[in-house]
Formats: structure tokens, C-alpha cells, sequence
């Protein structure tokens, strides 16, 4: 009884990890294409900031959620590495894992520490301005802002070159961790295939859909 309650305690923690970085996966493709406007029109991405930045429904509803997923997500990426480690003592030099695994899906926890801390950045960047101009200096609204200041983040080669780094580990991140979430959730059928073809194509393009966003700020700036 207690083996077959451990067994569904684990597995409910991995649906739970899998569902929270799907709904992160999909905030992740939200915000891309919302960024890639700043590539072609910079009237078309400061509205769309602006309304994100001030709808009451994104503000205090799905901006606290978001936090929420990615604190959660975060936090049971690392207590299901503990427990993982904690009942294979054996070192994977001697199971020879590299056989059946890639050493970057038995490594999860170490690219997600660095995400993790890429995000510390990217809150630093561009959350905690916003939040200091609309609630502690309390600046009139303006809708023309939003383009400058994104631009203005990448002049910094250094800046940019870390925002390039992460989106690279976000990448061989995401290519384990997409399918990896749909098969805890259960689309392992007919469909598999397709979905993993579709996790790979979104591993690869939205991460390098924001290099090209950085690189292109930073050399036209």
C-alpha cells in the first residue's frame, strides 16, 4: 500500500510539473509573438505592450498565475531531481544511463537552474521597471514608450550575449521537456509522432526567434 501510494504521489507530481510547463510553454509562444513585432512594426508591438501592460484581467489575474507556474514549475523540477537521485544511488557512470539518455535530458535540473536565473535578469529587465514606473513613480500612461525601452536593453553586447546564451539552453531544454510533459500527460497514441515532430520545431523556432530579436535590437539600435 505505502509502494502503491509513493507510486501515485510521484506520478502526480510529474503531471503536475508537466501541465505547469505547458502552460509556460504556451506563455513563452505568446510572448514571442509579441516581441517579433518589435522586428516589423514598432506601433504594432507598443500597442500590444500597452495593453498587456495595463488590462486588468492579464495584470491581476493571469500575471499573478504566470508567477505562480513558473515558481511551481521551478520548485518541483527540483524536488522530483532530489527524489529521483535519492532512489538511484548508484551513479550513473556505473548504469552507463548515457546509453538509453541523453545527457541533457539526465540534466534537466542544471539547464533549468540557469533559465531560472536568466529569468532573475529578465525581471530585473523589464517587470521591475514597469512596475517602478506605473505604481511607485506613478508615470502618466504612455502607449510610445514600450519600443524604446526594448530596444534599449540590447545595445549592451554583454546583455545581449547572455539573453543569446539562455535562449540556446532554453532550447535543449525545451527539446527534452516538451515531449517529456506530453508523455506525463498522457499523448502517447496515434498522435506521438506528430507531437514530437511539433515539440522539436518549437524547441528549436521560438528560442531562436528571440535570438534573432535580441540580435537584431542590438545591431540596428
Amino acid at each position: 500500500m505505502a509502494q502503491s501510494a509513493l507510486l501515485k504521489s510521484s506520478i502526480a507530481k510529474k503531471v503536475a510539473m508537466a501541465l505547469s510547463g505547458i502552460f509556460l510553454m504556451l506563455f513563452l509562444a505568446q510572448h514571442f509573438f509579441i516581441n517579433i513585432t518589435s522586428v516589423f512594426s514598432p506601433d504594432t508591438f507598443n500597442l500590444l505592450s500597452h495593453f498587456m501592460g495595463n488590462n486588468p484581467l492579464v495584470q491581476y489575474v493571469i500575471q499573478p498565475i504566470l508567477i505562480v507556474g513558473v515558481v511551481f514549475h521551478f520548485i518541483m523540477g527540483f524536488v522530483l531531481d532530489y527524489k529521483n537521485r535519492k532512489a538511484r544511488p548508484i551513479a550513473y557512470v556505473k548504469n552507463n544511463g548515457g546509453a538509453n539518455s541523453s545527457w541533457f535530458s539526465r540534466n534537466m535540473i542544471l539547464s533549468g537552474s540557469v533559465i531560472l536565473a536568466f529569468l532573475g535578469l529578465h525581471f530585473y529587465d523589464f517587470w521591475v521597471p514597469e512596475m517602478v514606473y506605473k505604481y511607485v513613480e506613478v508615470n502618466p500612461l504612455d502607449s510610445t514608450r514600450y519600443f524604446h525601452e526594448l530596444a534599449e536593453k540590447f545595445e549592451s553586447p554583454v546583455r545581449t550575449a547572455i539573453y543569446c546564451v539562455s535562449f540556446v539552453l532554453l532550447s535543449l531544454h525545451l527539446l527534452h521537456g516538451f515531449n517529456s510533459s506530453m508523455q506525463s500527460v498522457g499523448f502517447n497514441n496515434k498522435y506521438s509522432k506528430a507531437l514530437h515532430k511539433l515539440g522539436y520545431a518549437y524547441a528549436i523556432v521560438i528560442p531562436v526567434g528571440f535570438i534573432f530579436i535580441a540580435l537584431f535590437h542590438h545591431f540596428n539600435h
